[in-house]
């Protein structure tokens, strides 16, 4: 990789793992639903003026829209509301990576190996690890990330069988499809919520919408398009060192001993589980059909690290 796109895929995971901080600063601000809602309407308009259409079925967009949407951030947000720390959240998570395999698995018929079982057997030994940190502190909370890592990992796989030609566009419909419920559900069950404007939580939705959505998926549809997604993916494991970096820096969390083991618990796990031996990979790269079918599979894998 290039110096400038090694600089590049670092800023990104900065990007992503400081938006749990802003994260957890919306949410002093708005209601955990409306806040999903806004996000989401900001970051699908007006780019739908500008895009073109999804470039797949609409069934893929609303199951897409569902799960990495409404499910996801939906859980994730109402954890952190519920007590989960915002620099823990963003180490959670990351076992949608574990929850992507089983499904994948389960639902695509893909194989599992022995490096598979054993990478998911580490990450959740990660989880447990902080599930027992926590003891009588905010176990539901931690679940509902957990629930969001979950709908994240079945995002993954409806974005492995759309195949978006254009992560970025894909996105920006999946928004436009996510944000109506959304409003909807926030409606219902937050009621018509108070709005006082403030700067803190303008920015706050201004980030988690253009930056860390718009500006953060065009970025690594960028990097996708040029390196295989083998290199480009191991990057997002950043994202959980600036989040808790950063949420402990601006927001004084502690880190824990405990914490720390079970991130790299979390991480190895992760990272063992989704990589493939050098020998594997080196086969791979041999075969005529490699360099030909890379590019269209790169791209169509982008959402799975956000």
């Amino acid at each position: 990789m290039r110096i400038r796109h090694l600089f590049l895929a670092i800023g990104l995971a900065a990007i992503w793992g400081f938006n749990f901080v802003v994260m957890e600063v919306g949410l002093r601000h708005f209601p955990p639903l409306f806040y999903v809602a806004l996000r989401f309407a900001l970051a699908a308009f007006p780019a739908l003026l500008f895009v073109g259409g999804p470039g797949v079925p609409w069934k893929r967009v609303f199951v897409a829209g569902a799960t990495l949407g409404v499910g996801q951030y939906s859980l994730l947000l109402l954890g952190m509301r519920a007590g989960m720390p915002a620099g823990l959240s963003s180490l959670v998570v990351q076992v949608q990576a574990v929850f992507t395999v089983i499904l994948a698995v389960a639902l695509l018929k893909e194989r599992i190996t022995v490096r598979r079982i054993t990478g998911m057997g580490v990450a959740f030994a990660g989880l447990a690890l902080i599930a027992a940190e926590l003891g009588g502190g905010p176990i539901g909370a931690f679940l509902l990330v957990v629930g969001s890592a979950l709908c994240w990992g079945a995002g993954n796989i409806a974005v492995r069988k759309a195949a978006p030609p254009s992560s970025l566009r894909f996105m920006v419909w999946m928004s436009a499809v996510a944000a109506v419920p959304m409003m909807g559900l926030s409606l219902l069950v937050e009621g018509v919520p108070r709005l006082e404007f403030s700067v803190e939580g303008t920015l706050s939705v201004l980030y988690v919408a253009l930056i860390s959505t718009l500006g953060g998926f065009g970025i690594w549809g960028f990097l996708l398009q040029r390196y295989d997604a083998s290199i480009v993916a191991p990057y997002a494991l950043l994202v959980p060192i600036f989040g808790m970096s950063s949420a402990a820096l601006v927001l004084g969390e502690p880190i824990s001993p405990a914490q720390l083991a079970a991130g790299a618990l979390i991480l190895s796990g992760v990272l063992y589980a989704g990589t493939r031996p050098r020998r594997a990979i080196l086969a791979v790269q041999a075969s005529p059909l490699h360099t030909s079918d890379q590019a269209g599979k790169n791209e169509s894998r982008a959402t799975e690290m956000i």
